[in-house]
């Protein structure tokens, strides 16, 4: 999202996507994508209107439908295939959300891109990350992330001291109390074998760095 403009969508950074991903692919990565809402919508926008939080909820899962479908969009003019699903019912926007057939389509080569959440208010995009990548036998989940370059043991950009985590487990998320992802995803990682990459995403090649082996985050 360009803060500058008044679109909700960026041309420019939806392109980068599409290049990203193409170049992903050229690399022999398979891609699933979950992307937030805040473009779109925030929390605290119904907060101040008076929206229920229930009702809040559901409105940023149908503004990840949005910016999914935007991405399919960019993807299917780039020639690549991919398949949206969504955990909420949008039948002519995108196929209801099913493992087995999401497994299916990530072996046949196919981008997989996942909106709605899981389908019910109060969970996050971390949330639906983690669980969408143990449902996919996903390696790893690249969090790239705005304003922030890894993880550190309070937040950077209010305390000079912040410390810089280099590598630490969900346990020590959990123990140290971090704040780099919703605790309800590192609560379903914990049990898992993927690893998660937080890294500054404010250079999108910074995803390619990553998969290439650099030690970035």
């Amino acid at each position: 999202h360009d803060s500058n403009s008044n679109s909700i969508l960026d041309a420019k950074k939806l392109n980068d996507i599409g290049k990203l991903v193409q170049d992903l692919i050229s690399l022999n990565v398979r891609v699933g994508i979950v992307t937030g809402a805040g473009n779109i919508f925030r929390g605290r926008i119904a907060h101040e209107a008076g929206i229920k939080v229930v009702d809040g909820d559901y409105m940023g899962m149908v503004g990840t439908v949005i910016n999914c479908k935007a991405i399919s969009s960019i993807l299917d003019k780039l020639g690549i295939k991919n398949v949206l699903y969504s955990a909420l019912a949008v039948e002519d926007v995108a196929i209801k959300f099913d493992e087995q057939d999401a497994i299916n389509k990530l072996n046949d080569g196919y981008v997989l891109i996942f909106a709605g959440g899981l389908g019910r208010p109060g969970i996050t995009t971390d949330s639906t990350a983690a669980k969408r990548a143990i449902q996919i036998n996903a390696d790893a989940i690249l969090a790239g992330k705005n304003g922030v370059d890894g993880v550190y043991d309070k937040d950077p950009n209010k305390f000079n001291d912040a410390k810089f985590l280099k590598s630490l487990t969900y346990q020590q998320v959990l123990d140290m109390d971090l704040k780099v992802m919703d605790i309800g995803a590192i609560e379903i990682l914990k049990q898992s074998e993927v690893e998660t990459r937080v890294f500054s995403m404010e250079d999108i090649n910074n995803f390619i760095k990553v998969v290439q082996g650099e030690t970035l985050g």
